[in-house]
């Protein structure tokens, strides 16, 4: 059946383009994997090049005659992975960059039931057998993966991982008042392993301004600096991921924020900061 001598090439497009994807900011992808927190965070970096590797290899077996089988079974593998990891982000309500194929697609049900529909096309390919190619499985391939990746698109989550904006108060249960006229929030997670990586440049900016850690639970080692623990601060204030930098002025005015991963990333939130006049 023509259909099913096509998966395999659509199942190949798919993981050559999440590869690409992910390989354009290898970063971003492990902050991804570690905003599932289904891994703890020290493992971020690992599981994101073992999934990128995984992708890759899976890729070039679908390609070789001889090693088809084995390419569809472990892109079934990734799949059923991302599968689990996509639903234990809806059961819990979580807002979570899927970190898939790029334009920021939040977990949902649009996500799952294209990873879903792309597991079908694996398993599809799996038991298909030996198949010759023929120009028209380009054709039915394309057909397929877009079908695959429509409900995406038609169910895609409306609310936007924008994190709190310039202007906005920034809530915060349990902080101390602010001692000057700027403070930086940085929001951590124990099991972060970003987070960590980060403490010493968090703890460096205490130099330019205030400095607070935020997180969602107790447990975290703050390398000096004032901690405060509020189980809603990423939910109430719509944060994606730790570590994230929220700078605020007066009357906690937000000023800047984003994701701060590396200290390049901060730094330029510290300088989006500066040009603003605090509130």
């Amino acid at each position: 059946m023509i259909v099913a001598e096509s998966a395999y090439l659509a199942v190949t497009a798919a993981l050559l383009v999440a590869a690409l994807v992910k390989l354009r900011d290898v970063p971003g992808f492990a902050r991804s994997v570690a905003a599932y927190r289904v891994l703890p965070g020290r493992l971020a970096w690992p599981a994101a090049a073992g999934v990128l590797a995984a992708e890759l290899a899976a890729a070039a077996l679908l390609l070789v005659p001889g090693g088809r089988r084995w390419g569809a079974v472990v892109a079934g593998a990734l799949f059923a992975a991302f599968l689990a990891a996509m639903a234990s982000v809806v059961r819990r309500r979580m807002t979570v960059d899927c970190g898939c194929f790029g334009g920021r697609d939040l977990v949902g049900a649009g996500t799952l039931v294209r990873t879903g529909l792309l597991l079908v096309l694996a398993v599809t390919a799996a038991v298909a057998g030996p198949v010759v190619f023929e120009p028209v499985q380009l054709a039915v391939a394309a057909v397929l993966l877009g079908l695959a990746v429509l409900p995406a698109r038609l169910l895609r989550a409306d609310r936007p991982m924008s994190g709190p904006r310039p202007g906005t108060r920034f809530e915060v249960a349990g902080a101390p008042e602010p001692a000057g006229d700027r403070v930086m929030y940085a929001l951590v997670s124990p099991e972060c392993g970003l987070c960590a990586a980060m403490l010493p440049e968090f703890a460096a900016a205490a130099a330019r301004l205030e400095v607070v850690l935020v997180s969602a639970v107790d447990g975290h080692d703050g390398d000096g600096l004032p901690m405060v623990v509020d189980p809603d601060v990423f939910e109430r204030n719509d944060i994606p991921w730790p570590p994230y930098v929220v700078v605020t002025g007066r009357a906690r005015t937000v000023l800047a924020a984003g994701g701060a991963a590396e200290p390049a990333q901060l730094e330029q939130i510290l300088n989006r900061a500066g040009t603003v006049a605090p509130r």
